[in-house]
């Protein structure tokens, strides 16, 4: 019941292995809505499973299975089942899509748990006092039965018999110890990132794309609309699209124009800063973080999920991970070699489940609504994160602005998938984008809240991630009146940080001591509407 939020349409409830596990689903219908309601189980009932996510390559699954499966619903996830049944629990190698599910097996009494090859789908596990093992979607459906819980790591595995977990994702640029080597190929990049684009597309319910008019979800929404238009069969051949601002926000101007170029259905919605300054509280238990990063960027778009709900849209297509593949972030611009910029790349990636792929699920699943995100598919990352570094260097000498060789690969004069100034636009951060008012009011509210006394005795207060400005300690106490325990302050990472950096490519540029803060506009020198040189993060 503590997530029902999350999965508005369905609840599935089964007690199995002798009153020893307990199995609960909460379900959003997007495919098959009649006959999908979980937990799923095989022909006999002797394995049983319970999934949050999307399998796009589930036909193709079934087509290669070593035996004939006869589905018994249409859902897209039903086809873990015969995956396991072949291969037992070391098969997610097979999928291609988002998730994170549980299987039961009756006949050896195991359970297992597996999360997808980034983290895009959230996922929690604890041990309670009395021996038992807690697996959830958000942490608040256990931290308070919980002594001891944790995010359950990406790209891994566990079950009940090994209590361990076992990474099941090891992709090259992963394990490589020196930056790869290959060279850019701009038609497979494009390739590349159509199909993933386009095997996001599937839905028996209305869907959209959030639009901020940035690069990378006008790249997404472009490449959907296009299909669309080819595809006239399709159920929902115009494409909605969303944005979000204040009013004046530069991402509410360069939204409309990217819609009217594409004939999207066009929906913006403009929020006064009030209105977001009231939503923080909430924000925060839903997202259960702290992170200052992540709770500016996830208001709006919280907000904004709402009113997408309230449309009866519960699908949406966004533009996360873009930045942290090819090195799209302000601060890369002072990358001092391409080793350097492909190790940070390779960490930010990692860590996606702790920041935009947390805000993009939590704040979207807040209000029923999914978001799919083309950018992390599973062989798209293959292909983009094995580029030579070199490649995605900023050289503005050379007319190499950040994200170059993505742009480079959608530029097509005679056949435009942007018009050329949005395809050229200077990275914005989505909190920096719905208006710039917003981070300065979030600073001013903190003020209000975090007196200098107080903040004086932060690491007194905080000894465990302390924070370093008032405003990260505002959001801080507040995510402790939701989450109290150690256990869950742990599971946000910390460290400085500008512009969304790792605490490492702090030592990259001495203008960045003092200007930790993780707006775009904090990086000197580099952003069109930069903080001044007086600009000191507190």
């Amino acid at each position: 019941r503590r997530l029902r939020y999350r999965g508005p349409d369905w609840s599935g409830y089964k007690i199995v292995g002798n009153g020893k596990h307990g199995i609960a689903h909460e379900r959003l219908a997007i495919i098959d809505p009649d006959s999908g309601a979980q937990p799923l189980t095989n022909e006999d009932g002797s394995v049983m499973l319970a999934v949050n996510g999307e399998i796009y390559n589930y036909k193709q699954i079934y087509q290669n299975l070593h035996r004939e499966y006869v589905p018994k619903t249409g859902s897209d996830c039903e086809a873990i089942i015969p995956l396991y049944e072949q291969n037992g629990i070391d098969f997610a190698n097979e999928l291609r899509g988002m998730f994170a599910f549980l299987i039961y097996d009756s006949k050896t009494g195991v359970l297992s748990a597996c999360r997808d090859h980034i983290g895009i789908v959230p996922l929690y596990i604890g041990w309670g006092a009395d021996g038992s093992t807690w697996i959830s979607s958000e942490m608040k459906a256990l931290s308070e039965d919980c002594k001891r819980f944790r995010s359950f790591p990406p790209a891994h595995y566990w079950t009940s018999e090994s209590r361990e977990f076992v990474r099941w994702y090891n992709p090259l640029f992963i394990s490589i110890k020196d930056p790869p080597s290959t060279p850019c190929d701009l038609l497979k990049l494009r390739d590349a990132f159509t199909k993933s684009v386009i095997r996001r597309m599937m839905s028996d319910v209305p869907w959209g794309v959030l639009l901020s008019g940035g690069l990378d979800s006008s790249l997404v929404a472009s490449v959907a609309s296009r299909h669309a238009k080819s595809h006239p069969e399709n159920p929902f051949p115009r494409i909605h699209s969303f944005s979000i601002g204040i009013k004046g926000s530069p991402d509410l101007k360069a939204a409309k124009e990217v819609a009217d170029f594409l004939g999207t259905v066009h929906h913006s919605y403009v929020y006064t800063i009030q209105e977001g300054l009231d939503a923080i509280k909430e924000v925060i238990h839903h997202l259960e973080t702290y992170d200052t990063t992540t709770i500016r960027a996830a208001t709006p778009m919280f907000l904004m999920s709402r009113k997408i709900k309230a449309m009866g849209v519960k699908m949406v297509l966004s533009g996360e991970g873009a930045d942290e593949i090819f090195g799209g972030y302000l601060y890369f611009h002072k990358a001092p070699n391409s080793r350097e910029l492909f190790l940070e790349t390779r960490d930010k990636v990692e860590g996606l489940h702790f920041f935009d792929c947390l805000r993009a699920n939590k704040s979207t699943s807040a209000w029923g609504v999914e978001a799919r995100v083309p950018f992390l598919d599973y062989d798209f990352l293959e292909l983009s994160m094995n580029i030579d570094p070199e490649e995605k260097m900023i050289k503005k000498a050379e007319g190499r602005m950040e994200k170059y060789i993505l742009r480079k690969a959608f530029d097509t004069p005679s056949d435009p998938y942007l018009p050329e100034h949005i395809l050229w636009r200077q990275k914005e951060q989505f909190s920096d984008g719905v208006g710039y008012g917003w981070i300065d009011a979030l600073r001013e509210n903190a003020e209000k809240h975090v007196s200098d006394d107080i903040f004086k005795h932060k690491g007194d207060h905080y000894p465990y991630n302390t924070p370093s400005t008032k405003e990260a300690y505002y959001y801080r106490s507040i995510f402790e009146e939701f989450f109290p325990s150690q256990a869950a302050a742990e599971t946000v990472p910390g460290g400085p940080s500008i512009a969304c950096s790792t605490p490492r490519a702090m030592e990259w540029d001495l203008s960045f001591k003092g200007r930790a803060d993780c707006s775009g506009r904090s990086v000197s020198g580099v952003h069109n509407m930069a903080y001044d040189a007086t600009f000191e993060a507190k």
